[in-house]
């Protein structure tokens, strides 16, 4: 999954002003203990990224 593809997910699911803040501070189990934005400075791919989110809150099969 692209990066852009990514972020319009996010945006879509949080909305534009949410997605940022929830990438930099909410601390996910899902990822390690990192939040969104530290998963994806260390390298972590962005399907896996979004999988997490997509468990960690509960985004419905058809959005993922």
């Amino acid at each position: 999954m692209r990066l852009t593809i990514f972020w319009e997910r996010m945006a879509d699911h949080f909305g534009e002003a949410y997605a940022d803040s929830f990438a930099r501070d909410h601390v996910m189990s899902e990822l390690g203990g990192r939040t969104v934005r530290q998963a994806l400075d260390a390298g972590w791919e962005t399907r896996d990224v979004w999988r997490a989110v997509c468990t960690a809150v509960g985004i419905p099969p058809e959005k993922r």
